[in-house]
């Protein structure tokens, strides 16, 4: 599945769910309307007898009285809002203050009153029905595209799901949807509790001392349990790599990298912003733009690092499998360290595998590097020209179809240009003031700037991939927001159906 497809198929299954929403909701007002027609169908029985009553009861037929109440109890349970249920309340009260006159003339047309309002309800129900209809028939023809696009997106990987989960760790099925339920608790708390330090900083000084007082302790209590509930349970309900092709369809970025650079892959940066997102999280919310970036798992790890979709293999055996993943990916990344593994997965995707599919990140310091790369390429990659003889820069390496490297540092605006004449050069600082004061720049959102421009070098392109490594640091928050959203909406047709079945 292509990357617009997969966004086609997207937004097809959101219309879907909407459809769906808006067609249940329809269906439980028309079911109210219906019961509300059900209920007030004995109104014009009901409404004589009343009538009768506050007759017996003008002529002095003190146990009439007993009626009137009985019949305006009905009308307040069973009638509409509307003149009937008004006009028999006021009767009643009139006749038990002994106005019984006034009380007659009250309800002299309630017989008329009841013929229109059932008549109203016919319409209402008449109306709802084919509203109901209308968008019912949608929500079940876009059931069928939602279905044939799921398993295309399913089938189209099959292959590849095929290799990554034969040797997939078993784990009990409740295990993912317990830790995703206690997580969804954690990302509430997390999204409430940032909301309500947020207001509290910004908007405090317009709030009385004790709202500010209380509103900033409590949102630091939810977003520490936030986090505390998040850290616990997200490793616990990752997906693995065949979840994860499997819920996007298209073909995997690999990223290759060795297991002694995961602990600083797993680092979380400082920022402006709280957040619980760690930098293999960032670079894999960047990869993105491509499709599911999956890694081999450390063996024998307890839990999987969180950011690419882990994949296990025999430690023994590993490289067959390695080489079948290079041939089905679309994108290779490979992080360059001292892994004596890492140099033959280098020169096998050398051997193999068409030049603009490699991905080299020298994220560590450039020591050593430039000369093992150079020894396996066919041209000098001249890191040091590019970095300026720092031995501690980054940099990212792509290669043209001819397999000459196109070398791009990472540095806080990697290829970027000198902007000629004043207001130019005005009009660049403003643009980079306002992007600072959008976004803070984390050392993984200078690598995905560096990568997109190394890869549009040699003609791959994908422009979101700065931010959504910049957006992937947010993930909880607009998870909670989702979630408390999706929650409500959910909460509301729960409402309405118990208030449908005369519960709520």
């Amino acid at each position: 599945m292509t990357s617009r497809l997969r966004a086609f198929a997207r937004l097809v299954t959101v219309v879907a769910v909407v459809t769906v929403y808006v067609a249940l909701h329809l269906a439980i007002t028309a079911g109210m309307d219906l019961r509300a027609r059900d209920r007030f169908r004995d109104a014009p029985a009901r409404a004589a007898a009343f009538t009768a009553a506050l007759d017996r009861y003008a002529d002095g037929e003190v146990s009439a009285r007993n009626e009137v109440g009985d019949g305006a109890a009905w009308f307040a349970d069973h009638a509409p809002p509307g003149e009937s249920r008004s006009a028999v309340s006021a009767a009643t009260g009139d006749a038990r203050q002994g106005r019984v006159s006034l009380a007659r003339e009250r309800v002299a047309g309630l017989a008329a009153q009841v013929e229109q309002e059932q008549a109203g309800l016919d319409r209402d129900v008449n109306s709802s029905s084919t509203t109901v209809l209308c968008w019912a028939v949608p929500a079940g023809v876009l059931l069928v595209p939602v279905l044939w696009l799921r398993r295309r997106r399913r089938s189209g990987v099959a292959e590849i799901v095929e290799v990554v989960g034969q040797l997939a760790p078993r784990q009990p099925w409740w295990r993912r949807p317990v830790f995703l339920m206690a997580g969804s608790v954690g990302y509430g708390l997390f999204t409430a509790g940032f909301l309500a330090v947020s207001m509290a900083q910004q908007q405090g000084f317009k709030m009385q001392l004790a709202m500010q007082v209380l509103l900033l302790p409590c949102g630091l209590a939810a977003l520490g349990a936030g986090v505390l509930i998040l850290r616990y349970t997200r490793p616990r309900s990752a997906r693995g790599a065949a979840q994860a092709l499997l819920a996007d369809g298209r073909k995997p970025v690999l990223y290759l990298r060795g297991f002694a650079d995961d602990d600083t892959a797993a680092r979380v940066d400082d920022q402006a912003t709280v957040t619980l997102h760690s930098r293999e999280e960032q670079l894999a919310g960047a990869l993105g733009a491509f499709g599911p970036v999956i890694a081999v798992g450390r063996p024998g790890e307890p839990l999987p690092r969180l950011g690419a979709a882990r994949f296990y293999l025999p430690h023994d055996d590993w490289q067959p499998a390695v080489l079948r993943m290079m041939e089905l990916s679309q994108l290779i990344v490979l992080r360059l360290g001292l892994s004596e593994g890492l140099w033959w997965e280098v020169e096998q995707a050398r051997a193999t595998q068409p030049a603009r599919k490699l991905v080299l990140l020298a994220l560590d310091g450039l020591s050593g590097v430039a000369q093992r790369l150079d020894e396996l390429l066919p041209a000098p990659i001249r890191l040091d020209e590019v970095t300026v003889g720092d031995p501690s820069a980054s940099a990212v390496i792509t290669f043209d179809s001819q397999w000459a490297p196109h070398v791009h540092p990472v540095g806080p605006v990697p290829g970027a240009k000198t902007s000629r004449g004043m207001l130019a050069r005005q009009v660049a600082r403003a643009k980079e003031a306002a992007r600072a004061w959008l976004i803070t720049f984390t050392p993984t959102h200078h690598v995905a700037r560096a990568m997109k421009a190394a890869l549009a070098s040699v003609g791959v392109r994908r422009r979101t991939m700065a931010w959504r490594a910049h957006f992937a640091t947010q993930t909880s928050l607009w998870k909670g927001i989702q979630l408390v959203t999706a929650m409500g909406l959910l909460g509301w047709l729960v409402v309405r159906t118990l208030q449908l079945f005369g519960l709520g």
